[in-house]
């Protein structure tokens, strides 16, 4: 770096061929700043039986300084060295406790001054809270009884969370966690001189692999990954204190104590480290400990996971887990296929259990004809329902087993186009049983159903009952058109049967608040009574509206209008989307938002822009429609078809006029702003953020390319921006991250298009975030961006004069 001048304002610097300017961080106006700065509404949660809730106060955002601290990038983490956990800013300030029907009895848990809350656990008995604190010293553990709130105690300290928290015994009395090995020593410490080159080979194997960050790149960072990674599992009883190690020291990935609480599954991270994949990819056993005899059981050896085609699985044995219930039994996937999705096979894959001691054949459960995509157990007499997705025609069914005779055959529960939001039957409700492992709800063979209830209108939640013999569906409630209302929880009697259910209830001028409900759906009682943070923004006028592209898809945006908004008064409008792809055009038209949501702005929401005179076209759809495997041969046509109607609606609506729209969009959705403006001139100007423009840099897919570049070259070349950066005529602003750590969003890929743009006479302005991620985060990043976005489109979509004919 070569210094030239300073200024009051910047240093000039040269870097890698591209003039820069090193700025101050700016401020927006102070309407937009206001905002920004409200304080949130503290985060909401509940303990398992609903009783008592918990409220977590937070901070607007972390300052730039916090961004700042040192953190290690290894094996696709991002490791604290402080806290020994994953990197973090912005921790929660604050934590409460109340019954959940009574808002008097409101307590503070106090925190020793200068600790950072971390994460919290409950008890599936609801009788005890576990949180960790971070100090200067470290994590520590603490224990709080939400009968006690204001007696909280230190368990551990010397907690390691970087894979794991807490692994609760089925007496809810005790509970697992992983901590640092005694004596560990000091951090191991980079030689100043290289012994040598870091090598990488392969010999004929095909590896295709998406673009990861933050990996592993020399001896001392895989010494570094071994030593954050390595722990010891601990027990920890709350009544007394006392805790026992039981297991390590060694690479913990994961542990799951079994229903019995006779036994521990252990999966252990095992050399040798890749510096390709992340820590997901690493080569792992699974043990099952008898923690009685300390007996080791053997489950899986499994090596490293590269040689996987796009899309495909592993060969040997996932997705491991306890079945809930029975003693100690496991249950695993396996591939029937190789793997490989492209194998034409009447199953994709089967599920087989193994009961303790583990010395007997294991027993097929049940196949799938499509890929495995989940596994869950209702409460006795217990059901299994057993869920696969086909990824050609983007489907998802559910298939329900009797466990009680497996001879029955199977009935098919749920079966419809994963992209199909109106025909969603909802989730099923969940509640931890006696052993802390979470089930369906189901009484009397009747289940509950909760679903965001996407139509027409917005989406109206509602809670529904279903009886799994006849399939035969009672609505128990639905939220009424004008507000929004979700379910949050559901309540039991004695007799454990749903008695009540918790729902949020807002609209676009009341805050978010909690309140009860019956199983009639009248409304009990009120829970919460939060005010609203930002009153100054509640006249922004908010509307969904619907429109068409020329192929008769229906498309649909929420638009935000200044308070102030007049029919007829045209406005500076920006388009922000996100391209999603679809198998057809009936699901590509459903809306997948509501209205009548809680107005709020916050972070880096160009919604703010609204505060400032421009209509907001939110959220506007652009499907991309087709084939999977060929459905971006028309990503520009259509995107192009899509921005041309949504500009064409509100032109009509008199909301916009031509000559004043620019579009905008984040990673993918900056990806499709370039693109718009390389093969149209429907924008005055564009801001695109932390995107990918040069799609040879991501060669084995992106998004939900299935091809690699060398099948697709044609394709991967015409969707990539900077192929055509010769065409993009009208000003963009590139913001990213300098430590962006998302899968093929490198900061280069900013970096690469802000050349080709300026190298072709274009108006380019490249912003690179310090220390900020995909997404930006520090108070400074996130006021600088409102700045430099409401800078840009004042000077070029504002005030722009009328393109010429």
């Amino acid at each position: 770096m070569r210094i030239y001048a300073i200024f009051a304002f910047a240093l000039w610097t040269t870097t890698v061929g591209i003039v820069t300017a090193q700025e101050l961080y700016r401020l927006p106006p102070q309407s937009i700043v206001d905002v920004i700065d409200a304080p949130p509404q503290p985060s909401v949660g509940f303990s398992p039986d609903n009783k008592w809730m918990l409220l977590i106060e937070r901070p607007a955002l972390p300052s730039i300084e916090e961004m700042s601290r040192r953190w290690l990038g290894l094996a696709g983490m991002r490791v604290d060295p402080l806290s020994n956990g994953s990197f973090q800013a912005g921790y929660p300030t604050g934590l409460a406790i109340r019954p959940t029907a009574d808002a008097t009895q409101l307590a503070q848990v106090p925190l020793p001054t200068g600790a950072k809350l971390g994460s919290t656990s409950w008890s599936h008995k609801s009788n005890w809270l576990v949180f960790s604190l971070i100090t200067d010293q470290g994590t520590e553990l603490w224990g709080v009884s939400p009968q006690q709130p204001s007696q909280p105690w230190r368990l551990v300290t010397g907690l390691n969370p970087l894979w794991n928290f807490v692994e609760w015994f089925p007496n809810g009395e005790s509970f697992l966690c992983c901590t640092i090995v005694k004596d560990r020593g000091p951090e191991p410490e980079a030689k100043l001189v290289p012994l040598g080159p870091n090598v990488q080979e392969s010999v004929g194997q095909t590896s295709p692999i998406r673009t990861f960050q933050d990996l592993i790149d020399s001896d001392h960072e895989e010494q570094l990954f071994e030593y954050f990674s390595t722990a010891e599992i601990t027990r920890v009883d709350l009544g007394s204190g006392a805790t026992k190690t039981v297991f390590g020291p060694a690479m913990v990935a994961s542990m799951s104590v079994s229903p019995s609480g006779q036994q521990l599954m252990v999966s252990t991270i095992q050399r040798p480290f890749s510096r390709q994949l992340t820590v997901g990819s690493f080569p792992e056993k699974t043990e099952v400990i008898d923690l009685a005899s300390g007996l080791r059981t053997e489950i899986l050896n499994a090596p490293m996971a590269e040689n996987i085609p796009i899309e495909g699985v592993p060969t040997w044995r996932r997705r491991i887990s306890w079945r809930p219930d029975q003693a100690a039994t496991l249950t695993w996937v396996e591939a029937l296929d190789g793997g490989d999705p492209r194998t034409e096979v009447p199953h994709r894959d089967k599920v087989m259990m193994q009961a303790a001691p583990f010395a007997s054949e294991p027993v097929e459960l049940c196949r799938t004809e499509h890929r495995f995509s989940g596994l869950s157990w209702t409460q006795a007499p217990v059901s299994l329902l057993c869920a696969d997705y086909d990824r050609d025609r983007r489907w998802i069914r559910t298939v329900l087993y009797d466990t009680q005779d497996m001879s029955q055959p199977p009935r098919v529960l749920f079966d419809r186009s994963m992209r199909d939001r109106y025909g969603d039957p909802g989730s099923p409700v969940t509640e931890p049983d006696e052993n802390g492992f979470n089930r369906i709800v189901k009484i009397d063979n009747s289940i509950w159903l909760t679903s965001a209830g996407a139509s027409p209108d917005g989406d109206l939640p509602f809670l529904d009952q279903m009886n799994i013999d006849t399939q035969e569906t009672t609505r128990i409630w639905r939220c009424e058109k004008g507000v929004y209302e979700s379910v949050r929880g559901v309540v039991y009697d004695e007799a454990g049967k749903p008695s009540a259910f918790m729902t949020q209830f807002e609209t676009t001028t009341l805050p978010p608040n909690l309140r009860q409900r019956d199983m009639a759906g009248s409304i009990v009682k009120s829970l919460t009574d939060f005010p609203d943070p930002t009153p100054q923004i509640r006249g922004i006028q908010k509307q969904l509206v619907t429109y068409q592209r020329k192929d008769g898809v229906p498309l649909s945006a929420t638009m935000y209008l200044p308070a102030d908004w007049k029919p007829g008064q045209t406005l500076p409008l920006l388009l922000w989307a996100y391209p999603i792809e679809f198998n057809d055009a009936s699901t590509a038209g459903q809306v997948t938002s509501s209205p009548s949501r809680f107005t709020q702005i916050s972070g880096s929401s160009h919604l703010a822009l609204v505060l400032e005179g421009y209509a907001v076209m939110d959220n506007a759809t652009m499907p991309v429609i087709g084939e999977p495997e060929t459905m971006n041969d028309t990503f520009v046509e259509q995107i192009v078809d899509s921005a041309q109607a949504a500009i064409d609606y509100a032109v009509e609506m008199g909301v916009a006029d031509r000559h004043r729209v620019a579009v905008a969009g984040h990673s993918y959705g900056a990806f499709m702003t370039a693109n718009l403006l390389a093969h149209c001139r429907l924008f005055r100007a564009g801001i695109a953020r932390s995107g990918a423009y040069n799609r040879t840099l991501t060669p084995f897919g992106f998004q939900s390319e299935r091809r690699p570049y060398w099948e697709a070259r044609d394709v991967y070349e015409k969707v990539s921006p900077f192929t055509w950066a010769n065409q993009i005529k009208d000003p963009i602003l590139l913001i990213h991250g300098e430590k962006d750590n998302n899968p093929g969003t490198f900061p280069i890929q900013s970096e690469r298009l802000y050349q080709a743009i300026k190298g072709n006479g274009g108006t380019v302005r490249l912003v690179t975030l310090p220390e900020e991620s995909h997404g930006y985060r520090a108070r400074e990043s996130v006021l600088h961006t409102h700045a430099e976005t409401l800078d840009w489109l004042n000077e070029y979509v504002r005030d722009a004069q009328p393109s010429s004919p």
